[in-house]
């Protein structure tokens, strides 16, 4: 066990943040931390680093354990360089060949104890070697270059980077100290394609623990082997990556409804047996079936899913069937060539998913094609009946000084009421009073919801999109996904969270950052595959339109896909389906009852005594089902609901013989 929290409780004000979580991490666990926006996860970080303290219950951490949590505000050393601040990840082993130099110089002075001054380098040697001294500078080198630091910037003071890049050194530095467990907090936020995918083959060979907070589902799907899941203030634990969190956690949902469906009809019949017999001659088996219901542990009911917003596009005007026709062109700044010979033709109903390295082009493209920028060369013609909507990361179409309702009105026909403006900020989770606040005090989240209700409701018909999901949690991300995946219009969009491009896209332009420009019909991870494995031909159509043929990593054409096996995939393209591939029903077990023939030997009395055990064994297995281990496994309640009808049907059939058995003794 490295840290455990055991019946945490965490509350700001009057908002209750953790409501008795309880979880554990130990050595090498590879584990995904996922929920919505504020369900507390960052609190958990806190805590267990010992930034806050909780309420109510523990927060244990295993004596010795060495945390690695990247902060949100880093310090460097005044004058350092981007490769002087890797290397300081590694300051002892730093210390100790400074002092074997030391020592090499003392070698050659007169007078020294030449025996003494050996046996002290030669003990540094060997705890230099154990210790990996001689790798440690080509490991910082390897993990500098994977996250985006390329050798030119390694002569860079770090005062002079900018906050995504000195966050991206300070995940280097997290990475190179290697501690007994690494507390990442949305580490891919500001890595680009190529360093995530980096960051995931280096998680999924790393030795130690981690605990991973991220909205990247790709990403959680090819880093993580257990997820932990943050709902209504509890945590609740998954075996396996975030594909097959999904399925198991619709399962465990699903076998907690029956659960509690059978345990209310139950109570229902119980209190009828009770209404009508309390005072009449089975008065004895009402009031023992009354403290059984007064002992009862009630099943929880599954709560419904938070609403994660209606992002559905309102209809729209149709374009002509050619949208965006780009030849040869040459995006940049005079004298800054980013990236040239790019074409490519979409048309109604495409989406072009556009990815590419920090600084590549990826934005200047958008506002090239937006006439905000000129084309260096080539040329870009929009076809006929275009309206464009544009979404800006810096989500600077905003202006702080309004409220929410004023800042959607701004896009509003001028006959718009108050109530259907509020209506549709409803729809983006603005509820409330809460449309009278101002978008100064909004969070990221909240802007970039705000951002995109203004976009829909301008009712555009083409949409360009900078990096939509990027404010956006996950149940959120999803809802967007769907949203676009049923748009009538036309798409172009920046994005890293490959997952959604997975979703929506039907073209790819990639942009390597060295001036060259790649363009291939098919989603993200046909063109990932393509790349990595020279099969299929850039620019050869693997469908058409919203028609595409969309399939898991590795799977064939027509092939289907058996969800069991859908986590050992690198990603899963959308909210994996069962499509059949269930676990068999297992055969019902024979009823144990008391055979009918038996019942002239036995007495009613002999009978009110099975009849109690019965009872008690119904009673047990509700108690059961309402532990918290057994609710959150599908397994276990399957099994406890087949047995619960057993006792149930047992019961039935005893009460039967037990009215038989009273009517012949009192004939």
């Amino acid at each position: 066990m490295l840290f455990r929290l055991s019946e945490v409780h965490k509350s700001y004000g009057t908002q209750d943040v953790l409501r008795g979580t309880s979880l554990q991490i130990n050595p090498g666990e590879h584990i995904g931390l996922v929920g919505r926006n504020g369900a507390g996860k960052t609190t958990i970080f806190r805590l267990v680093n010992g930034e806050e303290t909780p309420d109510k219950g523990e927060v244990i951490r295993a004596r010795g354990t060495k945390l690695g949590l990247l902060a949100q505000h880093i310090h460097f050393e005044a004058g350092s360089t981007v490769h002087e601040s890797a290397l300081a990840a590694f300051g002892h082993l730093q210390q100790i060949e400074h002092e074997m130099h030391e020592l090499e110089h003392r070698m050659a002075e007169v007078d020294i104890d030449l025996e003494q001054v050996l046996e002290r380098y030669s003990d540094l040697q060997h705890q230099f070697e154990r210790e990996g001294g001689f790798e440690y500078a080509a490991k910082a080198e390897s993990i500098l270059q994977g996250v985006g630091f390329e050798r030119e910037s390694w002569s860079l003071e770090t005062e002079k980077l900018s906050g995504g890049q000195q966050n991206r050194l300070g995940l280097v530095r997290l990475l190179l100290a290697e501690p007994d467990v690494l507390l990442l907090d949305e580490p891919t936020n500001h890595l680009d394609v190529t360093a995530v995918e980096w960051l995931e083959e280096f998680l999924q060979t790393y030795a130690s623990a981690y605990v991973v907070i991220s909205h990247d589902r790709y990403f959680l799907d090819r880093a993580c082997r257990r997820i932990i899941e943050l709902e209504n203030g509890r945590a609740s634990s998954y075996t396996g990556n975030y594909s097959h969190y999904l399925i198991e956690r619709e399962e465990r949902r699903e076998a907690q409804q029956r659960a509690y469906d059978n345990q209310q009809q139950m109570i229902a019949k119980t209190e009828e047996f009770i209404r009508r017999n309390l005072a009449g001659q089975k008065t004895k088996q009402a009031k023992s079936r009354r403290t059984m219901l007064q002992k009862l542990e009630r099943v929880d009911a599954v709560r419904a899913d938070q609403s994660q917003g209606d992002f559905r596009l309102r209809s729209i005007e149709r374009t002509g069937n050619h949208v965006l026709m780009v030849e040869n062109a040459t995006i940049g700044y005079p004298g800054k060539t980013l990236a040239r010979d790019i074409s490519f033709t979409l048309r109604r109903a495409e989406c072009l998913g556009i990815i590419g390295p920090n600084g590549s082009g990826k934005t200047t493209f958008l506002k090239t094609i937006l006439k905000k920028t000129p084309a260096l060369a080539g040329e870009i013609r929009w076809g006929t009946k275009v309206q464009i909507g544009y979404y800006a990361q810096q989500l600077d179409d905003l202006d702080d000084r309004n409220e929410i309702i004023m800042e959607l009105r701004r896009v509003a026909p001028s006959n718009a009421t108050a109530g259907e403006l509020r209506s549709f900020l409803a729809k983006f989770l603005f509820t409330g009073d809460d449309v009278y606040k101002h978008v100064r005090d909004l969070s990221g989240g909240e802007k970039g919801r705000l951002a995109l209700a203004k976009l829909i409701y301008s009712r555009v018909n083409v949409l360009v999109l900078d990096e939509p999901t990027n404010h956006l949690d996950i149940p959120s991300r999803e809802a967007l996904e769907e949203a676009l995946d049923a748009y009538e219009g036309t798409i172009l969009t920046i994005s890293h969270d490959r997952y959604f491009l997975d979703r929506v896209a039907t073209q790819m332009l990639a942009l390597d950052g060295e001036g060259n420009a790649e363009h291939y019909d098919g989603d993200y991870t046909q063109y990932h595959d393509w790349k990595a494995t020279g099969t299929g031909a850039s620019g050869v159509p693997l469908g058409s339109g919203r028609d595409i043929d969309i399939r898991m990593p590795g799977q064939q054409p027509g092939e289907d896909v058996d969800a069991d096996n859908a986590g050992n995939n690198s990603a899963s393209k959308s909210k994996p389906a069962r499509k059949g591939k269930g676990p068999a029903t297992a055969p019902k077990p024979a009823i144990k009852v008391i055979k009918k023939n038996r019942t002239e030997s036995v007495s009613p009395h002999q009978l009110e005594a099975e009849i109690a055990k019965a009872e008690k064994r119904l009673a047990e297995i509700s108690d059961q089902m309402s532990q918290p281990d057994v609710a959150r496994d599908a397994t276990k309640l399957i099994k406890l609901d087949e047995d619960y009808r057993e006792a149930e049907a047992r019961l039935a059939v005893l009460y039967n013989q037990w009215e038989e058995a009273s009517a012949k003794s009192q004939g």
